[in-house]
């Protein structure tokens, strides 16, 4: 049975390994421990899902709780994929900021699943990344 929990205190190196097992690690910087810490210590709503002692699961968002929630990273291990994890994560998160809309950037492989549980596509989102100028 799968167990839910909220809190930012965790193992990063047991953090890593889900990014990496979850394809998302594909996009993030596991290899840089020092920065994915830092993701994990500032992110102020953090939903985490274990089977018995392992991580299986999580959703890391920045939240003001009354008008943004930006849900930055959504991860389940590849074998528990389709299992319901990642909807229950995505609900908890949302029940932990109700009056808040749920934003999110999508991987690109999972553009189709978002519609398909109630999210809306927002066409007019921005990004500036890292390094690169403002002009």
């Amino acid at each position: 049975m799968i167990q839910y929990h909220s809190g930012n205190d965790l193992d990063i190196d047991a953090m890593i390994d889900l990014y990496g097992d979850s394809t998302l690690g594909e996009r993030r910087p596991v290899s840089d421990r020092e920065r994915m810490a830092g993701m994990l210590r500032h992110a102020n709503l953090v939903i985490t899902a274990w089977d018995d002692d392992v991580l299986v699961g999580i959703s890391r968002s920045v939240s003001d709780f009354h008008y943004a929630t930006y849900l930055s990273d959504i991860a389940v291990r590849l074998s528990y994929h389709r299992s319901g994890v990642g909807r229950a994560l995505i609900q908890r998160t949302r029940a932990a900021a109700p009056e808040a809309t749920l934003i999110l950037l999508s991987a690109p492989a999972a553009e189709g699943h978002y519609p398909r549980i109630g999210f809306k596509q927002h066409h007019s989102a921005w990004v500036l990344k890292a390094g690169e100028p403002l002009l």
